[in-house]
């Protein structure tokens, strides 16, 4: 295992933690949190652990989170296009069940709802925001 611990500097002050791969881990947790907005956070997640790691790379120092970040935005940015990717192929499905949970009074109805959704296409109604 090789040793890439941070040099100290020729004035003898030890480097500069870069910190911008705890704020990607944060942008990254935060697009798995909120799904109408994950592909964008995710994103954002994902470009700065990347730029954090460059950063940390070029002066040679540390950045606690970035890989993480990275790992977070990527995994975000494929839950988000598989979702856009469902309801782009159940559009028709997905309609109808965001009528249905319009029009639903009772939970006995939702449930009707989501049987519904779950019977057409095989999936739960977590991914249409059931």
């Amino acid at each position: 295992m090789t040793d890439h611990s941070p040099e100290t500097h020729t004035d003898g002050q030890p480097p500069k933690v870069e910190r911008g791969g705890l704020w990607g881990l944060f942008l990254g947790l935060a697009g798995l949190l909120f799904p109408p907005y994950s592909g964008v956070l995710s994103a954002f997640g994902l470009v700065q652990g990347l730029r954090a790691r460059r950063a940390a790379r070029a002066h040679r120092s540390e950045a606690p989170g970035a890989l993480m970040s990275m790992a977070l935005g990527m995994v975000g940015v494929v839950l988000s296009a598989s979702m856009i990717a469902v309801l782009f192929v159940y559009s028709q499905q997905a309609t109808e069940y965001r009528n249905c949970s319009a029009r639903a009074q009772t939970v006995s109805s939702q449930k009707e709802c989501d049987q519904a959704w779950e019977s057409g296409t095989g999936l739960p109604p977590v991914i249409v925001g059931g």
